[in-house]
């Protein structure tokens, strides 16, 4: 992944604003408590640790990713936002992190993956390693392509074989997937389709047992 970032990460956030649809409504739905932990996994460059660290300013930011050089660009963004003290970030891989090791923290009230899972190929394990680590009364947020339900046959043919050149693989089984995590953990589950399906919005609610 370094190799592939080495030089992508200096234009990533600018070449990804126009496709990468819904990651400012996931980071506004958020709604940690006062003093909460909230992690990004698959961080890249800071943009959604920023962003989610000026909307919630009263929660501790944190983030993984498995690419030192994006991590970075991501330590750079945040001390130039000024935000050192409140946003933490370390090199992790998302299906298999240690919360303790890495931030001193047990678990998380809140965390969020946008846009990784299309680029992780044991995907499952990644949503089953958040969940893992939510708090009793913790909440999963996810954002990602979804499968073009309403939008024209040539825009997902053309969207999907674009992004196969950046390896990036559209999930179609993601929203089985988190159903029979949510039946399984005893959890709530919202889905909800943007931009005609061009994008999934799931959200699962942990209940303390």
């Amino acid at each position: 992944m370094d190799n592939v970032y080495r030089g992508q990460r200096h234009i990533y956030d600018l070449t990804r604003k126009y496709y990468l649809l819904g990651r400012d409504r996931l980071i506004d739905e958020l709604q940690p408590p006062v003093g909460g932990h909230v992690l990004e996994v698959g961080c890249g460059t800071g943009r959604n640790l920023i962003a989610a660290a000026r909307c919630w300013p009263g929660a501790h930011i944190h983030g993984i990713d498995i690419s030192a050089e994006m991590l970075k660009s991501a330590r750079a963004a945040i001390a130039r936002a000024g935000l050192e003290r409140r946003v933490t970030v370390a090199q992790g891989d998302a299906t298999g992190f240690d919360p303790k090791a890495l931030f001193g923290v047990p678990h998380f009230d809140r965390v969020f993956q946008s846009y990784t899972l299309s680029m992780i190929p044991d995907w499952q394990g990644a949503i089953g390693e958040a969940v893992r680590h939510l708090s009793p009364n913790g909440s999963l947020h996810i954002v990602d392509f979804g499968q073009q339900e309403q939008l024209p046959g040539w825009f997902r043919a053309a969207l999907f074989g674009w992004l196969a050149r950046f390896h990036v693989a559209p999930r179609a089984m993601m929203i089985d997937a988190m159903r029979e995590l949510s039946a399984d953990a005893g959890g709530r589950l919202v889905v909800t389709r943007l931009y005609r399906g061009y994008a999934w919005s799931l959200r699962f609610d942990r209940r303390r047992r």
